[in-house]
């Protein structure tokens, strides 16, 4: 009598299912200052066991110079032509988390780049909390003005309707980092491994 071999099923985590339906692309944060965007992106990158990158540490790391020095030495469109060209190189790096200024995802350029290689997340957070972590901050150019607060306000209405052509939305706010990790994992999964869910996953406000 033949002994048939019945396939017995392996469990897979959400992370492993994630990396097998990214294939080779990235997985890129955007969204304000602020937003979380280096933190959740490390902590994120430790869950799936991938490569953290952090644009402006790569802008730094090409220009030699610090992003203020940038600003000061260059203007802003100079800032953001480099920025452009080093996420371009970025995004061809295969897959990993990557976290990118505040400004470069208005580049409809990036934008289009960052759409044929990667998913894209937006860390959403409200005045409030790019604030209260950034009051502190003097390697902010953008914010080095006579009212911060009216031009974070101002930001987020140039940036908000753009923002929102990310493929998946998670609310940044005050709650343990991890909670908010596990809420992009849950979004993820949903987004990349065929769960019925909506294209964009807002993590409730607690």
């Amino acid at each position: 009598m033949s002994e048939t071999t019945s396939q017995i099923a392996v469990p897979t985590s959400p992370e492993a299912d994630i990396l097998a339906a990214l294939g080779s692309r990235l997985i890129v944060l955007v969204g304000m200052m602020g937003a979380g965007k280096s933190t959740i992106g490390r902590r994120l990158a430790a869950r799936l066991r991938l490569p953290f990158m952090d644009a402006d540490t790569e802008i730094e790391a090409a220009a030699g110079m610090t992003i203020p020095e940038i600003f000061e030495a260059h203007g802003e469109q100079h800032f953001r032509d480099g920025e452009a060209r080093v996420i371009a190189r970025l995004l061809e790096s295969g897959p990993c988390v990557l976290a990118t200024g505040g400004g470069s995802f208005m580049r409809e350029e990036t934008r289009r780049r960052i759409g044929d290689k990667a998913v894209s997340i937006w860390l959403k957070a409200d005045t409030d909390i790019i604030m209260k972590r950034v009051k502190r901050r003097t390697d902010r150019p953008l914010l080095q003005t006579e009212d911060p607060v009216a031009t974070i306000n101002r930001l987020l209405a140039e940036r908000e309707p753009v923002y929102g052509k990310a493929d998946l939305t998670i609310a940044s706010r005050d709650v343990p980092h991890d909670r908010i990790v596990d809420e992009v994992i849950a979004a993820l999964h949903a987004r990349l491994c065929g769960s019925e869910a909506a294209p964009n996953a807002v993590g409730a406000a607690s």
